[in-house]
């Protein structure tokens, strides 16, 4: 086997890096592994990759690669599956001037979302789901990256999120006579079924809705349930027909629950949940995706960065119950994926909310399932993502020391592997 070093990539523009032609395999050798499945600490691994998945695994030793293999040793350090984000805005940055995000074309927020999809693949997550831009620039950054044109994470894109007239998906903030109208708006059952017909007939491959009111939007109460019970029904089965996973934006008890029984497989936010909610999401099997560390650059950067008094103030309502109810849906065994609703916050800096789902409840090795294989079993993709096991795409993450020790070694990741293709490395 011959030795090869991962490179520093992200210096001079250079953004990814396979294995020679001449490379049968790529051999990854390191201290430890994270076995997310069994939830343990595996010592002294070694991955085989060929091409874009995982072909053997195992103990250092116990196996012998090829004799072309091109092999990293990555001393000192831990293996996890690459991290998946199930909630993320890569057409919005939260450093833009709030009113002047408002005036951005689709192009320009194209731009923005080739920016940070690269921006979060550097920081060790592999896959996202998008849940909502406008112009579908980030389905097409999507099939950007498929091409190979760009650099950045596998993408789930739900185009439009759909929303009522005055909503919170609605666009709100503009005076009557600019007739302003996000592209998700539709009211009654068979207008927001043909919302999301025209999403896929687009590229969407998710869906989203708004569900409740919501904290950066003009006039909506946060806690105020917004779509009926039979229009969130209708959207869910939409959804589903056309084979799609369907997330529902909720911050209110009875919006949460509304969601729940409409069907959804995940609720966004989360909020304001009550005993009864969690035993519903226990009952339907709902995963709930809870965002609780934007809260901090919200409250701490906002003001700074344009965000009316409103929306600061309606982040203040929410905050600490948010993280309140996390801790009563992890108690209560509900599923839990991690979304974090970067754009809200600066994009790459998703890992740091590992350090608050511990805080407020979960085991490290807890939080690091809702990132991979919760998360895969969400968007049905547990056979090929989430975890590292042979037969699986080639996502591999690697940090410095024990995430299970401490978990926010998770905010400095060292190495990157996506689709067998190294990306950052050292």
């Amino acid at each position: 086997m011959r030795k090869l070093w991962a490179v520093a990539l992200v210096a001079a523009g250079v953004v990814g890096m396979a294995a020679p032609a001449s490379a049968a395999e790529i051999v990854i050798t390191a201290d430890a592994m994270i076995d997310v499945v069994k939830g343990k600490r595996v010592e002294k691994p070694m991955i085989v990759v060929r091409d874009d998945r995982i072909v053997a695994i195992g103990k250092q030793g116990t196996f012998t690669a090829a004799e072309d293999a091109q092999v990293i040793a990555l001393d000192g350090m831990t293996l996890l599956p690459g991290f998946m984000d199930m909630h993320v805005h890569l057409s919005g940055d939260a450093e833009t001037p709030f009113y002047m995000s408002m005036g951005y074309s689709v192009p320009r927020q194209t731009v923005v979302a080739v920016k940070n999809a690269q921006k979060t693949l550097m920081a060790g997550f592999t896959t996202v789901r998008d849940l909502g831009d406008e112009g579908y620039a980030v389905i097409g950054v999507r099939d950007g990256i498929n091409a190979g044109d760009i650099v950045g994470p596998r993408i789930f894109s739900a185009g439009n999120a759909l929303g009522i007239t005055g909503g919170h998906c609605d666009n709100n903030f503009l005076a009557p006579e600019m007739q302003a109208v996000s592209g998700g708006v539709a009211d009654g059952p068979w207008a927001a079924r043909e919302k999301v017909r025209e999403n896929i007939k687009y590229g969407a491959n998710a869906v989203k809705f708004c569900a409740t009111g919501g904290v950066f939007s003009k006039g909506t109460k946060v806690g105020i349930q917004q779509y009926t019970l039979e229009e969130m029904k209708a959207i869910v089965d939409e959804g589903h027909q056309r084979g799609l996973v369907v997330a529902a934006h909720a911050h209110g008890t009875s919006g949460i629950k509304a969601a729940i029984v409409a069907g959804v497989d995940s609720v966004e936010h989360v909020s304001f949940l009550d005993d009864e909610g969690v035993a519903l999401a226990k009952k339907f099997g709902t995963y709930f995706s809870m965002d609780i560390y934007n809260t901090e650059y919200t409250l701490t950067y906002g003001a700074e960065n344009g965000v009316p008094e409103e929306n600061i103030n309606k982040e203040r309502q929410v905050s600490q119950r948010q993280r309140e109810s996390f801790t009563r849906a992890v108690k209560g065994g509900v599923k839990m994926v991690m979304g974090t609703d970067a754009a809200i916050y600066p994009h790459g800096d998703n890992a740091k909310q590992f350090s608050r789902m511990v805080e407020f409840g979960m085991t490290p090795m807890q939080a690091l399932q809702a990132a991979t294989i919760n998360a895969a079993t969400l968007m049905k993709q547990e056979s090929d993502l989430g975890a590292l096991q042979e037969g699986f795409l080639a996502d591999i993450v690697a940090v410095k020391g024990n995430p299970l020790d401490d978990i926010t070694v998770t905010e400095k990741v060292i190495f990157v592997m996506k689709d067998g293709v190294v990306y950052k490395g050292e």
